[in-house]
């Protein structure tokens, strides 16, 4: 199986890949989100990581927005439990580190430990591990990388600060992504295995019509676990909604997405899945 990411060996996508797949997989490795769409458009990918959301940087916008473009289906989450580690060349000390090149989230998520560095200039990157990898390859010092424990074991570097992330339980939600269009509500066929589902909608230039839309899902005692507001593109000061959702009761949940399509311009589940909790790496 085929399995795009966002980043090379070590990096978080390609962990959450293989622990969601399992280690026979081929990841076709990108260095931008961008790619990870076309990959499954071309039947080049089986399947893409992709990740969403964040509980420090909050949501990814223009993943949603690719993942709305490309049409793709939803087939599951996975959380995972973020530590970044610094890292560099060994037989360096903290003191020698000029430079931490990394990922712009990373470095997000990982600002205010900077703080108190301030001689320490950051440099945004493409992906974590590739980092890594770079100054193990070229033997580069005084500069240090932001990425996983799996990552400085790879690339043989000596991780000489932990956990350097704002918050300690730093959480990433990804997607697991594959090809087929969004489906229409009437055609939602769930099973025993599929508690979660994500939908899109655009609501009518009414008063209160997202009040209204909720009020439903409130009725129905349907519990919203994300909602992501997104402006359509050739629509100025429209917004499509992204509602994430927990299913206890099917006949409920169906009931309330027939009430609310009368209500809305455009509905459709982008993906109906298991629920997944938070893993350590």
């Amino acid at each position: 199986m085929k399995v795009a990411i966002q980043g090379i060996e070590g990096s978080f996508h390609d962990i959450v890949a293989k622990r969601f797949f399992g280690d026979e997989i081929e990841t076709l490795q990108c260095m931008s989100f961008t790619e990870l769409p076309e990959l499954i458009e071309s039947e080049e990918a089986d399947a893409a990581v992709m990740a969403i959301e964040n509980s420090i940087a909050g949501a990814i916008l223009p993943n949603y927005a690719l993942i709305d473009e490309y049409n793709l289906n939803i087939k599951g989450e996975f959380y995972l439990n973020i530590h970044h580690n610094l890292m560099a060349l060994k037989g360096q000390s903290f003191e020698d580190i000029k430079e931490v090149w990394s990922h712009p989230m990373a470095l997000l998520q990982c600002r205010k430990f900077f703080r108190a560095y301030p001689h320490i200039k950051l440099i945004e990157e493409g992906d974590t591990a590739e980092v890594a990898k770079r100054i193990s390859r070229n033997q580069i010092k005084g500069v240090a990388a932001i990425a996983s424990k799996e990552a400085a074991k790879l690339f043989d570097l000596e991780i000489h600060k932990d956990d350097i992330q704002t918050i300690r339980h730093n959480s990433t939600r990804f997607f697991i992504l594959k090809k087929g269009k969004s489906t229409p509500y009437y055609k939602s066929k769930m099973n025993g295995t599929k508690n979660k589902a994500s939908i899109k909608f655009i609501t009518k230039h009414n008063k209160g019509s997202l009040a209204e839309v909720l009020d439903i899902f409130a009725k129905h005692e349907i519990n919203l676990t994300k909602i992501q507001s997104m402006p359509i593109i050739d629509q100025p000061w429209s917004y499509a909604f992204f509602i994430d959702l927990l299913i206890d009761d099917f006949k409920l949940y169906e009931n309330a997405l027939h009430l609310i399509n009368t209500k809305v311009n455009h509905l459709n589940i982008l993906g109906e899945y298991e629920q997944n909790k938070n893993h350590e790496i």
